[in-house]
């Protein structure tokens, strides 16, 4: 699966919300990345808050999982 978003700068909180409810390959692939970050991704992701969205070191870590 491949996800293509926008350039640092761009994300917005429910970003990948939709692909994670509609496709279970998605949704393994957040909780993948959960845990090897160390981190709750699809929260980050889906509630924010923005000023950690946009941090270098956790949008940074979302592009090199996958």
């Amino acid at each position: 699966m491949i996800a293509v978003f926008p350039g640092q700068g761009s994300q917005s909180i429910g970003m990948g919300k939709d692909l994670y409810q509609n496709f279970k390959l998605a949704k393994d692939i957040f909780e993948e990345s959960s845990d090897a970050l160390h981190f709750d991704l699809k929260k980050l992701c889906f509630e924010g808050p923005q000023s950690d969205l946009t941090l270098t070191q956790k949008c940074a870590t979302r592009v090199a999982h996958h």
